[in-house]
């Protein structure tokens, strides 16, 4: 790129002088030669001016960080029209667009949840002053205005309220707000339910964008949920009204003495937490009204249940798949809006090296000179000096890179003298082989049974500090000499870029510290003993099935955590309202009158001489604090005499409770369909991309993820450094100058740089989906880009370059 050369698009303030005002003019990136004839679009040779050379840089600098905000916002799904378009929306947009900020907003929310731990109910040892733990709130609370504020100025008033999801957590800061100031000035606490609501200010937060998809595909799947949930509930209706009118007459079936009953009843038949019991009155009277229930069951349970899973899965399959074309096609208007911001009006066809490391300081501040030179290299697929809009399409795939040199030989230890080189060769070959694969196989089976019938033969007053089995020092010495002989025979660098390998060798590793703990009799670290049977686990990478399986399983492990955290949100909510309605109504003997007394009982019994205390033990199951609270919200998720922990609430106060813990089952139910259907199309997702795009299996632990090349020749490296030192001034070049010094010491006349990095659900979808990728994109060209055009040109023809496209 010519040093005179001018954005396409420039995007300037009010005042005419550059978005980026003086900061942006201490960086010397560019610089113009002769001056700009703003009025009529042209480059107007002669002598230096400063004034023409700071705005054609400011220009740039600007242009070079709106294009970074573009693909930031196509990476993270924002749209666009929450895009900065004054400096002062920009200045706000930047301070709410760091790490710093992301970390208080996720602090801020995590310390308004916590606060429940202090507050009444408290957890005892938790336990604050009123004063203390409404003052820690209200600052919290106005931190969260801050952050409001910040968003507020870079939106404007308008996008502001268009913004559901701010226009809910301001509403709720605000009764927050309210409920607060009057906690502090009553010096009480008072019945706060909207303390459930605390959970919208974590889901806010960007860290917890996951959270948000989740909850989002949840209410995405609600209307055929609730569709198959009506016709369950009608079903139930119907036979609560037919259970009632054939077992009523029976004084001893207290399940269907009343309409009520009868409903509750067969709402906890659902879940099989009291069955038979609920069978067992009207059976004992006739053997013929088993036939009620069996049909029952049969309907409810075994069909409309599953129906429910395959409608569930059948809509998440669909949003699934609806949503990665959303991404792809937003990110895809992201790239193009980025490039028009990067080619000039000179060359308006494609992007220099100049204008690309300018594009990566602003999107990826701490990638090094050498990784964006080959970033670009990889990028270019033409050869050219330019990046085409075809080239700059790949930007998101090869942003997550890590390069590295890739060695002039096959192996690690070919530059090694004759005599070594022989000997590393030999176990390379051996750690490679079939033979040695499956002999440490056989190992480990062999090790697995062993740990088997040694634990079978333990006793309760076995210990462990008795003396090291001789069994653990022989497999742990063959595992010690299989991870030495693969560390050695294909290098640290191959070893350690392996899961499987990784998985090996810190599974060893902990074996090798139970074994000192047991030779030192280090009692606190016994546990890392129990690890053991960890090794077997590499059984599963025999069957190309297992593997499957696993794969599967590492890759959701990310998104288990997101939906974990949003059951966990649930679980907040709920307990908030358990424990303002149900705190201290539970406690031993208190349900005496209810048909669950047993469960609560707490009395002693003489038994001959002694005295013997009898507990139902489930008093413990309340809601007196938030950590009693989600211990019960659990058992009441596993469903296993649910009923129990409701009836004895229920007793305690009021019919209607019972309300809650339905509600609460049909919430858990609902995310746990989503979870199982997430399972489901994970695996049914994996499965058959194994089948469509079949890869060799020779060695299972192979695993190169996404790799890219780029090969540098030396001339090409001095060019590249002479660039940076010339017309990238200020930009750190010592890992170009690295790169130079290696190919100097090698004496190649190139280098090929390998960038490498883990394959992601995007990558296989991308795979998966390729031939309607085709049909997507040239869907999205009909529609968007002649408005694209139109636009582009509108700009070139305009007098006024006082105008951005956003």
């Amino acid at each position: 790129m010519d040093d005179d050369d001018v954005p396409l698009i420039l995007t300037w303030d009010e005042a005419g002088s550059g978005l980026l005002g003086d900061e942006a003019s201490e960086r010397p990136e560019e610089n113009g030669v002769g001056s700009y004839d703003i009025a009529n679009n042209v480059s107007v040779p002669g002598p230096p001016d400063s004034r023409s050379q700071n705005s054609l840089r400011q220009s740039w600098e600007m242009n070079y960080q709106e294009a970074a905000i573009y693909l930031q916002e196509g990476e993270n799904n924002d749209k666009f029209y929450t895009h900065p378009r004054s400096p002062r929306a920009l200045s706000a947009y930047l301070f709410a667009h760091n790490h710093l900020f992301y970390l208080m907003e996720l602090l801020t929310a995590a310390l308004l949840m916590l606060l429940s731990l202090s507050e009444a109910p408290a957890v005892p040892s938790l336990r604050l002053d009123v004063y203390v733990h409404a003052t820690l709130e209200l600052l919290a609370l106005v931190m969260v205005a801050f952050e409001l504020c910040m968003k507020l100025r870079w939106l404007g008033f308008h996008t502001f309220i268009r913004h559901k999801r701010t226009m809910v957590k301001t509403c709720v800061l605000f009764i927050q707000f309210i409920e607060a100031i009057v906690v502090l000035v009553r010096q009480t606490s008072h019945l706060r339910v909207t303390r459930a609501l605390r959970p919208i200010f974590l889901v806010d937060c960007r860290y917890c964008g996951a959270v948000r998809r989740n909850l989002r595909q949840i209410f995405q799947s609600l209307p055929p949920f609730i569709d198959i949930l009506l016709l369950l509930l009608f079903f139930m209706v119907i036979f609560a009204i037919l259970g009632f009118c054939l077992f009523s007459t029976n004084p001893a079936d207290h399940y269907f003495n009343t309409l009520e009953n009868s409903i509750v009843s067969l709402f906890v038949l659902l879940t099989t937490a009291n069955f038979p019991d609920v069978m067992m009155p009207a059976y004992s009277r006739n053997r013929w009204s088993c036939v009620f229930f069996i049909v029952y069951l049969s309907i409810e349970l075994y069909f409309i249940m599953n129906l429910l899973l395959a409608v569930v899965f059948d809509t998440f399959n669909g949003v699934e798949k609806v949503k990665f074309k959303s991404l792809l096609l937003h990110k895809r208007s992201a790239i193009e809006h980025a490039f028009q911001l990067l080619v000039s009006r000179q060359r308006p066809d494609g992007v220099s090296l100049k204008q690309f490391d300018g594009l990566l300081r602003f999107y990826r501040p701490r990638m090094s000179a050498r990784d964006r030179f080959l970033t670009f290299k990889a990028l270019n697929q033409s050869g050219t000096t330019m990046l085409s809009l075809q080239d700059f399409y790949k930007i998101y795939e090869v942003m997550g890179l890590k390069w590295k040199a890739r060695r002039s030989g096959e192996h690690w230890f070919d530059d090694l003298p004759h005599t070594a080189f022989l000997i590393f060769k030999g176990i390379n070959l051996v750690v490679k082989s079939k033979v040695f694969q499956y002999a440490i196989y056989i190992v480990v089976a062999v090790n697995g049974v062993w740990i088997l019938v040694e634990t079978n033969m333990l006793n309760s007053d076995f210990s462990w500090s008795q003396q090291v089995p001789w069994n653990y020092i022989v497999f742990l010495t063959i595992y010690g000499v299989e991870v030495l002989l693969k560390i050695t025979g294909l290098g640290p660098v191959a070893y350690f870029s392996s899961g499987w390998n990784l998985f090996d060798f810190s599974v060893t590793v902990f074996a090798f510290l139970g074994l000192i703990a047991l030779a030192f009799q280090m009692e606190p670290f016994y546990f890392i003993v129990v690890l053991r049977p960890l090794q077997l686990l590499r059984l599963f990478k025999i069957k190309q099935r297992y593997r499957n399986v696993l794969d599967t399983m590492f890759e959701l492990f990310p998104r288990m955590a997101s939906l974990g955290l949003t059951l966990i949100i649930f679980y907040y909510s709920f307990a908030i309202v358990g424990m303002e309605f149900f705190a201290d109504v539970i406690y031993p003997n208190c349900c005496n009158t209810s048909t669950v007394a047993d469960a609560y009982r707490q009395i002693n019994v003489t038994i001959g001489n002694r005295t013997v205390l009898e507990e139902g033990y489930y008093y413990l199951n309340n809601f007196n604090n938030i950590l009693s609270s989600f211990v019960t919200l659990f058992e009441l998720t596993v469903v296993n005499n649910w009923y129990i922990t409701m009836e004895g609430v229920t007793s305690q106060t009021t019919h209607w409770s019972r309300l809650y813990f339905m509600t609460f089952y049909i919430v858990t139910m609902v995310v746990m369909t989503i979870i199982v259907a997430f399972i489901l199309d994970a695996f049914v997702f994996r499965m058959n991309y194994s089948r469509k795009n079949r890869e060799p299996l020779d060695d299972p632990e192979d695993e190169k993820g996404i790799v890219f090349e780029a090969e540098v020749t030396r001339a090409e490296a001095l060019q590249t450094l002479e660039l940076y030192k010339h017309s990238l001034a200020g930009t750190n070049i010592s890992s170009l100058q690295e790169m130079c010094v290696a190919m100097e010491r090698s004496g190649h006349s190139s280098l090929v740089f390998q960038g490498r990095r883990s394959r992601t659900k995007s990558d296989l979808s991308m795979k998966m989906y390729e031939e309607e990728i085709q049909e997507w994109y040239e869907e999205y060209s009909r529609t968007n880009l002649p408005q694209l055009d139109s636009t582009l040109h509108r700009d070139l023809d305009s007098p006024d370059p006082l105008q951005s496209i956003n």
